[in-house]
């Protein structure tokens, strides 16, 4: 149980962050027996992994530079609407990391791609299992996904992502006529072939999935706080959060999970990782909209359409301008337009626009391990694959702060690999 001390919270474990995974990582250190606060500013799951698309992408396995990004970058930079696009005032202090993705570009991708593939794997299993003892099973959607293409080429050139899929034992048929129609009735004609994932799974909403984890970690004694974090330290003796306007809390380990933020809270620990954030937009359609029947893929636009239990949720594309620029929904509203083309019918009326950060590192792989200081741990960067991941990082943050060998080689995934 958490211990109030005076005016301090004493816990085993502290961690900055309620998002997916943060709150991943309370659920499993609580089965653990562990007393564990989670300090969060705005509460469970309320930014980034509210809005997201709810798809679980065990499948996604290519790392982002590896998607033929680098072939398609010039056409996509020159249009300031499409799939990627990079603010002109964002662009030095972007340069670095950019410099680094080319580079992860350049690289043999089989190391990462057999990195994320372990960790998608060992995702699967960590969710079903979690969503079983969570009592939230119910709101798991195994529909699979359709990946969409509109020429002859542009299948043929996914064909050497499925390839290495099959090196993995991922499934996937390819589909074309009545059978893609049958999968999704109503799609526009200029689509000649897809993809189908049948292992591809979502769920029925992100932010309600997120809350009914939050409720299970939350009966094993886990306690959230509402502040901002604006000192920390980590030492052999223990970690110490202060907050503006609450006690500050103490505990054995600090876990760093907050997302797009978390790069520069492992700044004050001296370590320097190069994490940026890929700002995503998405319009959710009220309930009725268009009948989607599974996740809809739209990768040569770079969004996706999701059926959700709130909503028809048309989002993606990929914006560098930091954290601090205001948010362009004109993207936003362009991804809607396509989608009214992409499914005829589509009723876009009465939409609620969003933005969120996603926090990417440069090759893909999330940061999962310890830090420079003692008692410090690194659970954050998962990009676009924060929902889909969390219940594995979960499981490997419990492994390191019980001291156990990891499910594992966290070396990929290494904080110090940079």
């Amino acid at each position: 149980m958490n211990k109030q001390t005076g005016t301090v919270t004493d816990s085993d474990v502290v961690i900055i962050g309620a998002g997916i995974v943060g709150i991943c990582v309370a659920a499993m250190l609580a089965e653990q027996g562990r007393s564990v606060t989670v300090i969060d500013r705005t509460g469970v799951c309320e930014e980034t992994s509210s809005g997201n698309a709810g798809a679980l992408a065990i499948s996604d396995v290519l790392p982002l530079a590896h998607k033929g990004m680098m072939k398609n970058l010039p056409k996509w930079l020159a249009d300031p609407l499409g799939p990627l696009t990079v603010s002109p005032r964002y662009l030095p202090a972007l340069a670095p990391w950019l410099w680094r993705f080319w580079r992860a570009s350049m690289a043999d991708p089989v190391p990462a791609i057999a990195a994320q593939a372990g960790l998608m794997q060992l995702a699967e299993i960590e969710w079903l299992a979690l969503l079983d003892r969570s009592g939230a099973r119910p709101m798991l959607r195994e529909d699979g996904s359709l990946e969409l293409y509109e020429s002859e080429s542009e299948f043929r050139a996914s064909l050497p992502g499925w390839a290495v899929r099959d090196r993995f034992g991922i499934g996937y048929r390819h589909v074309e006529g009545e059978e893609m129609a049958a999968l999704q009735p109503g799609l526009s004609r200029q689509f000649v072939k897809g993809t189908f994932v049948p292992s591809w799974k979502s769920v029925s909403d992100p932010m309600l999935v997120g809350k009914a984890i939050w409720r299970y970690a939350e009966a094993k004694g886990a306690r959230l706080v509402v502040g901002e974090a604006i000192a920390l330290s980590a030492s052999g003796d223990g970690a110490l959060v202060s907050m503006l306007g609450q006690p500050p809390v103490r505990g054995r380990t600090l876990v760093i999970a907050a997302g797009a933020w978390s790069h520069l809270l492992a700044a004050r620990f001296g370590d320097r990782i190069p994490l940026d954030t890929e700002r995503g937009y998405n319009t959710t359609l009220p309930v009725g909209a268009f009948d989607v029947r599974r996740h809809l893929v739209f990768s040569g636009h770079g969004f996706v359409i999701a059926p959700l239990e709130t909503g028809v949720r048309v989002g993606g594309a990929v914006e560098f301008a930091g954290l601090k620029n205001p948010p362009n929904y004109a993207r936003s509203k362009a991804m809607l337009e396509k989608a009214r083309r992409f499914l005829p019918g589509l009723k876009t009326e009465g939409g609620c626009e969003w933005m969120g950060y996603r926090p990417s590192l440069p090759d893909s792989l999330p940061v999962i391990g310890r830090g420079g200081a003692p008692n410090l741990i690194y659970a954050f960067g998962h990009g676009h694959l924060g929902l889909t991941q969390a219940a594995a990082t979960g499981r490997l943050v419990a492994q390191l702060v019980e001291g156990s060998t990891p499910a594992l080689d966290l070396s990929p995934f290494s904080p110090s690999r940079f």
